[in-house]
């Protein structure tokens, strides 16, 4: 989740690439109401705004989400939603992310393409089984997007997943993709499934968060991560409709504001004895040129020293993996 501008823009690209279908009619074609009158200039504007080729693809894709219900003006009314700025997840609301389609809804933040990259790399890389289950905790889970990707590869019955974050509506958002892909907050007594289960509550309360599946066999964590300074050159698009407590990296107490605060939070609680199991993973998003500091805080403060960072199909130094 490397929040630039030049990100902002991949992110735009990469979700046109993911959904992308072959055929489709014109600009002006997608634009025509049910009575065969084309609607306004707004398709130019779109096209003008994200260049011809996504701007139809996007407008194929809001004219596809539309119920029977909806009033003709529906499909004008996005394109303006568009036009203002409002990213086309949000107006769309869901998002692919791996084999699943998640709901997405402001002000919870966005899953981006970099995270679903290496939440499918850490799927790959440990496997579970049935007979062990393990404990998977994700911090700042946002829309759950993580441990429900999780969830959704590894064998039924392998996993039991908690996702806590300080956000109502990020809790209530995961709690209804949970429900969306069929992935269980309990898992009853005859059936094999794997569990997940959003929990509100600030993570820097380690006590809670003991009482929850501790020790962890899997921590995972998309951390705000992005210094003040980085984030008020963001774009509107972003800093309107994302909730900052998921971008800002520092808190307001925070005596060095680099973007890093949280990763001295989580190897804190990483560094508690009882946390993590013999054996486990730890997984830590970051942002650019981070990688090296948020490794070192590993080291450091939470006695994790194997490590190992992972970079992005964008050549992004993406994530420190640690395991105990």
């Amino acid at each position: 989740m490397h929040k630039t501008l030049a990100v902002i823009a991949l992110i735009g690209s990469t979700l046109v690439g993911r959904r992308r279908r072959r055929g489709g009619a014109d600009l002006l074609d997608l634009m025509r109401s049910p009575s065969g009158n084309v609607l306004s200039q707004l398709p130019k504007k779109l096209a003008s705004l994200l260049g011809c080729e996504s701007a139809r693809l996007e407008l194929k894709w809001m004219k596809e989400s539309l119920r029977p219900s909806d009033h003709p003006s529906t499909l004008q009314k996005m394109v303006e939603r568009r036009l203002q700025g409002e990213p086309l997840q949000y107006i769309l609301g869901t998002t692919p992310f791996g084999p699943l389609s998640l709901l997405c809804r402001p002000p919870t933040l966005i899953p981006r393409p970099e995270t679903e990259d290496w939440t499918l790399r850490l799927a790959n890389t440990i496997s579970p089984k049935s007979s062990r289950p393990l404990s998977v905790l994700d911090l700042c889970t946002g829309s759950g997007c993580i441990p429900l990707l999780l969830c959704h590869l590894w064998p039924p019955g392998s996993t039991r997943a908690f996702g806590v974050d300080i956000s109502k509506q990020a809790i209530k958002l995961a709690t209804d993709n949970a429900a969306r892909c069929n992935i269980p907050a309990h898992s009853g007594a005859d059936s094999l499934c794997n569990v997940f289960v959003p929990v509100l509550g600030d993570f820097r309360d380690t006590k809670f968060l003991k009482k929850l599946g501790a020790p962890f066999d899997v921590v995972t964590a998309n951390p705000p991560y992005i210094p003040e300074q980085e984030y008020d050159q963001l774009s509107p698009s972003v800093k309107d409709y994302e909730d900052p407590r998921a971008l800002l990296g520092d808190l307001p107490e925070s005596p060095i504001q680099n973007g890093l605060s949280f990763y001295h939070l989580i190897a804190r609680f990483l560094a508690e004895k009882g946390i993590l199991r013999n054996g486990a993973t730890v997984a830590l998003e970051v942002g650019d040129r981070q990688a090296e500091a948020v490794e070192n805080i590993l080291h450091c403060s939470a006695g994790l020293r194997h490590t190992e960072i992972w970079t992005d199909p964008w050549g992004k130094q993406r994530v420190v993996l640690a395991r105990v």
